[in-house]
């Protein structure tokens, strides 16, 4: 007699099956119209890995890690040839003030707002480290929810190509270098103030080293190792790539589909072998796409191609359907550290203070916000550095920074380098603290958009069509444009001869994109 096989992995298939279903029926009233990001669902993770936290911790690092390893090597694949060599004075900016002011803006809110009341002490070093660790998490920008203002029909009616480029290449490259934010204070947690509570008791004596061990280890272990040998590592192994490739298809040893998959296949070998050496194979992702498109060949003969769109498309629903079923929501009320009204406190001046101040303070170091478009100056570009200084989400690098933290805090348990109470303060303010930056970043960034195209279109309905036009004019296409509001336009170019046939094929003219076509494609 036939019996029903109820089994997690049997519902786990149903569940995503149906959502990218239903997902893909409306995705393109979803992103082109409403200019909605992939959204969040429910299911029931902790079941499928035997009821352990500590197993699912590892599965959402890796599964984070893949994500991100595959969408940073798309993205380093989209910027122009040499890129990163052409523009390191404005990623430079970008990456290094700009990400350190940030940084100390979020520890400064984390630890006014939630370690001073939870530790009782305004001057504690230890809550200090705390705050840095905490902030680091968020600091980076998430290269999946930028996807909202860097492709699609949004993007492409209003935000400049060189600021396009600009948003991909920082997002890319500050995932990457979040490494270096967070080790600092895990070290001197870890060397120098291991050990200090929120309690009287004295705390346990740290390894023994002190800080001279502590920074030696951030330079040589995380700047050395994990940052700089991660980079070179990912540069040797996109030009071998692309060496190969060249040589495969000049003897037309490769097929189109093969040819196609070759950028998302070095995504992965990065990412394992990356993970065995223990360097940052995410900046090694980043890196190595950019160089793997040195030259421009790859990325001219897939710009028409859907295939890398539609990988993208499946690894954000399916990452952020786990993030919403992951995502600690009855802590936020419930939990020993922080109380739901200094959380919502804390995720509003994060979201404002956070980005915005440090982009307006460097934006006329910046040509591709300083000149404006078409390099118009002065309002058009304050609207530019607002524009890009709001938009700064905190998503998939912010779960895969806290995980490697989690994870470092449960070995300094282990190792007996804290007390008990210490360390799970310490753990508990992380998972509630940054999963709840996160959530407030996903809701504010990927609501923003479609909600102020609504606002601006409701006058069009009850005060007349011509005063609500010229508002919605003002408010979307001339946010980043001149005062006429026309669309962002690219002259027609074509695409150089293949090795695979010999003669030109031309692309389509149309708006200049960095993704994909903004319109819905045409039935035959």
């Amino acid at each position: 007699m036939p019996t029903l096989a109820i089994t997690n992995f049997n519902i786990v298939l149903t569940v995503l099956g149906a959502w990218i279903t239903l997902f893909g029926l409306v995705s393109y009233l979803s992103k082109d119209r409403l200019y909605l990001s992939d959204p969040p669902n429910l299911i029931r993770p902790l079941e499928y890995v035997g009821g352990s936290e500590v197993t699912l911790d590892e599965v959402t690092l890796g599964f984070s890690r893949l994500v991100l390893g595959v969408q940073l090597v798309m993205a380093g694949v989209h910027l122009p040839s040499r890129y990163l060599r052409r523009q390191w004075r404005p990623l430079t900016i970008l990456v290094g003030p700009v990400m350190t002011g940030m940084w100390l803006m979020t520890s400064l809110l984390v630890w006014g707002l939630v370690v001073v009341p939870f530790r009782g002490s305004t001057v504690d070093g230890t809550g200090v480290l705390w705050a840095l660790a905490i902030a680091a998490c968020v600091t980076p920008t998430d290269p999946v929810l930028s996807g909202v203002i860097v492709k699609g029909r949004f993007a492409d009616d209003n935000v400049p190509q060189q600021l396009q480029r600009l948003i991909i290449a920082e997002s890319g490259a500050n995932d990457g270098l979040g490494y270096p934010f967070l080790f600092l204070p895990l070290f001197l947690l870890k060397y120098v103030a291991a050990g200090g509570g929120n309690h009287s008791a004295p705390a346990p004596a740290p390894v023994q080293g002190g800080a001279s061990t502590a920074m030696g280890l951030w330079f040589g272990e995380t700047w050395g190792y994990v940052v700089i040998l991660g980079a070179v590592y990912g540069a040797v192994v996109g030009w071998v790539a692309k060496e190969l490739l060249h040589w495969a298809d000049r003897r037309k040893f490769v097929d189109r589909e093969s040819f196609l998959v070759s950028s998302i296949a070095m995504a992965l070998f990065i990412i394992g072998t990356g993970g065995m050496l223990g360097s940052d194979d995410v900046l090694a992702c980043f890196v190595a796409g950019n160089v793997f498109t040195w030259d421009d060949w790859f990325r001219l003969e897939t710009l028409d191609d859907m295939l890398e769109p539609t990988v993208d498309m499946l690894l954000n629903v399916t990452i952020f359907m786990w993030y919403g079923a992951i995502c600690p929501w009855n802590s936020f009320l419930h939990n020993d550290v922080v109380p739901i009204w200094r959380l919502v406190l804390l995720g509003v001046l994060v979201l404002v203070l956070r980005r915005l101040p440090f982009v307006l303070a460097a934006h006329r170091y910046i040509p591709q916000i300083s000149q404006g478009h078409n390099g118009g100056g002065g309002g058009s570009s304050l609207r530019q550095a607002l524009f890009v200084g709001f938009f700064g989400p905190v998503g998939v690098s912010a779960i895969f920074y806290l995980q490697v933290a989690l994870e470092f805090v449960a070995a300094l348990g282990e190792m007996g380098l804290g007390d008990h109470d210490s360390i799970k303060g310490l753990t508990e303010m992380l998972r509630v603290v940054v999963w709840f930056i996160a959530v407030c970043s996903i809701v504010v960034h990927g609501l923003s958009i479609p909600f102020g195209k609504i606002f601006f279109r409701l006058p069009q309905q009850f005060l007349g069509a011509s005063w609500g036009h010229a508002l919605s004019r003002s408010s979307t296409a001339a946010i980043l444009t001149p005062s006429q509001g026309l669309p962002i336009t690219a002259p027609p170019t074509t695409r150089p001869p293949s090795s695979r046939d010999g003669e030109s094929r031309p692309r389509p003219a149309g708006r200049g994109i960095s993704f994909q076509e903004s319109g819905r494609p045409q039935s035959a």
